[in-house]
């Protein structure tokens, strides 16, 4: 593995030991305006990754989920330079409801793409980590995507049916689809879990840069097959940008084909 991939993984798991861990099960929340919950410690393990980041990376401005949009979208503005995109707790309503199902997503962005990527899982001390390039790892071994069979009814699919019409959720479960279904509520740690073999679909309706720059690079460098759209759009969707992204991915280009036949895009507005 890169050695500055290792560096990533020794700051977030820092983060994760002394913000992170501690709160769990004890951290105070609140609904930030579009309903999200936001904690304590997202705003304790930002600054602390913050501060590590700036000490060993000097110079490399960080854009966090935590910050203002207006914020947010001056950096992003200079993304030709390097920027840090930090997701502090992905799957803060499973951190805030005790649910084991969270994560630490880090990502590099330069000349306007990902460049590298670490995602780290507390609970289980897994720390998934990519390179554009040159692969992708979990605690140092190498990953790659699995698929028990060829088809679509071969496989476990991980679908977030929070953010998709409820009109086309039905459809989802008529004959020639997944096997079985599932759902983390943790996007980064979805995209590593496929990376990692762990299941075989995804869809997810709605994910803005922060809980997909890591793991989304995860996931195709481990060898996994994806596209992105606008919610409501057939259209790929390109670049960097901090809106939301309708993701369908899967273990291999094949069956990605047959999901995106299945699914039938585009879903129409509620």
């Amino acid at each position: 593995m890169h050695p500055n991939l290792e560096r990533l993984s020794e700051v977030l798991r820092a983060a994760a030991g002394s913000e992170i861990m501690p709160r769990f099960h004890h951290a105070k929340s609140s609904a930030k305006a579009d309903g999200s919950l936001v904690t304590e410690t997202d705003a304790a393990a930002q600054s602390s990754i913050a501060a590590a980041l700036a000490r060993a990376y000097p110079g490399i401005p960080l854009l966090g989920e935590e910050m203002s949009e207006g914020e947010q979208a001056r950096l992003l503005g200079a993304a030709d330079q390097a920027v840090w995109v930090l997701d502090p707790v992905d799957g803060t309503s499973n951190y805030a409801g005790g649910y084991p199902g969270f994560a630490v997503s880090l990502a590099l962005l330069e000349g306007g793409q990902v460049v590298q990527g670490a995602v780290l899982d507390p609970v289980r001390d897994e720390c998934f980590c990519a390179i554009r390039g040159g692969g992708a790892w979990c605690n140092g071994a190498p990953i790659a995507p699995f698929a028990p069979g060829p088809s679509l009814g071969d496989c476990l699919a991980m679908v977030d049916f929070k953010r998709l019409p409820p009109a086309r959720i039905a459809a989802l479960f008529r004959p020639g689809g997944f096997r079985s279904q599932r759902n983390l509520g943790a996007s980064a740690l979805e995209w590593c879990w496929l990376a990692a073999g762990r299941f075989q679909l995804y869809l997810h309706g709605g994910q803005k840069l922060w809980d997909y720059a890591a793991g989304q690079l995860i996931a195709v460098e481990a060898g996994a097959a994806y596209r992105g759209y606008r919610p409501y759009g057939t259209a790929a969707a390109a670049g960097i940008d901090l809106e939301p992204r309708l993701q369908v991915a899967a273990a291999t280009p094949e069956l990605l084909e047959q999901w995106l036949a299945f699914i039938e895009l585009p879903f129409t507005r509620p």
